[in-house]
């Protein structure tokens, strides 16, 4: 089983962070920092843990910010620092450094590259609007990947684990950046940009539409893989425009057999199943299913296929996991399996999802 990533943040990260810190400030009290980060760690959680060391490093830099940013920033170019050691660090940029926009967001600047500071920078977008993204401007025309990046991710209207900032979920201010970014020659910002429209979507799906025509129209080395993931949102929830967007005929295609290998599936096992299709149109056809109890429907990618014409037919076989994960429940009972063909439900079975047996009287493990 995978670690748990509040795990992440330990001793050792601790200790990353402590060695940076002493080698670019000697009155550094290292010993009264890492005793007070480490006290009580293990029973926090993720956050809690960056909080908690966040707040030993506030007290052991009592430093006017400035001040203390410079020895922040100075650490990053001291030791190897990475998502569990910079990100207290980060973190401490936000809390302490927010009635000091300019050294805070160079502070941020000079982290990012090692502990993403896509989260730390909401409440200087919150509070600093447009100087905020002045500065992030300047990051999208920076020649580090990470800080350009950082300008398109940190300005997601709804980053994952990230406050909201009200004015992001109103379109608009951060569209130059993301022109700006959309063909960036990196992957790792294409895809925070596509992410970025995709968080779009969900509230302005038409603004979404658009700005993605716009970006077709004007072409670019990486448009079309930009264009599928910003539009995967709408795509799951068969949008129209966003499938005539792809090429794909909204509501085409006949599902011919849907085929389950058992209709009973246990906790922890997979559902397989084979669908064979007919394409209604010539062109791209995109082949989705969902799982369906009472308050839940989950969609997930199924494959995609080329159609010469009217009349092609494809065959699939898919298997889909119910290992147990710890950021869903899975219960037990009845579930219906919907083949979706270019956006429309084409087929549906049921299958009843079950809790393994017990192993024998007197097994362990």
């Amino acid at each position: 089983m995978a670690q748990p990533l509040k795990d992440m943040i330990n001793s050792a990260s601790v200790q990353v962070l402590a060695d940076g810190l002493s080698a670019a400030w000697a009155p550094f009290p290292r010993a009264r920092f890492t005793e007070r980060a480490l006290a009580g760690l293990g029973g926090l959680e993720l956050k809690d843990r960056v909080r908690h060391v966040s707040a030993a490093l506030h007290d052991a830099l009592p430093l006017p910010y400035p001040q203390a940013a410079e020895i922040v920033r100075a650490c990053a170019s001291r030791v190897r620092l990475d998502m569990w050691s910079g990100w207290p660090a980060t973190d401490h940029t936000a809390a302490a450094g927010l009635d000091h926009l300019e050294p805070a967001m160079a502070t941020l600047a000079a982290l990012t590259p090692y502990a993403t500071g896509e989260f730390a920078v909401r409440p200087f977008l919150e509070r600093y609007r447009d100087d905020a993204l002045r500065i992030m401007h300047a990051w999208a025309e920076s020649p580090d990947e990470h800080l350009r990046r950082l300008a398109s991710e940190g300005s997601r209207p709804r980053l994952p684990w990230a406050g909201r900032v009200a004015w992001l979920m109103t379109p608009g201010p951060t569209l130059p950046l993301l022109d700006r970014l959309r063909d960036d020659p990196s992957e790792y910002v294409r895809r925070s940009v596509a992410n970025h429209v995709n968080d779009l979507a969900k509230d302005h799906p038409q603004v979404a539409l658009e700005l993605l025509a716009r970006w077709r129209s004007d072409g670019g080395s990486h448009v079309e893989k930009v264009l599928r993931h910003a539009a995967r949102g709408l795509l799951r929830t068969g949008h129209p425009e966003a499938l005539a967007l792809m090429g794909v005929t909204p509501g085409s295609g006949a599902v011919d057999a849907l085929a389950l290998e058992a209709d009973t599936v246990t906790i922890g096992g997979k559902l397989s199943f084979t669908v064979t299709v007919t394409a209604g149109a010539p062109g791209p056809m995109l082949l989705k299913y969902a799982i369906r109890r009472p308050g839940s429907r989950r969609v997930f990618h199924l494959g995609q296929r080329a159609a010469d014409g009217s009349g092609a037919v494809f065959t699939l076989r898919k298997s889909h996991s119910f290992r147990p994960v710890t950021t869903r429940d899975e219960p037990p009972g009845g579930r219906e399996l919907d083949v979706i063909v270019n956006g429309r439900v084409a087929a549906t079975t049921a299958f009843t999802l079950v809790d393994p047996a017990p192993g024998p009287r007197g097994s362990v493990g």
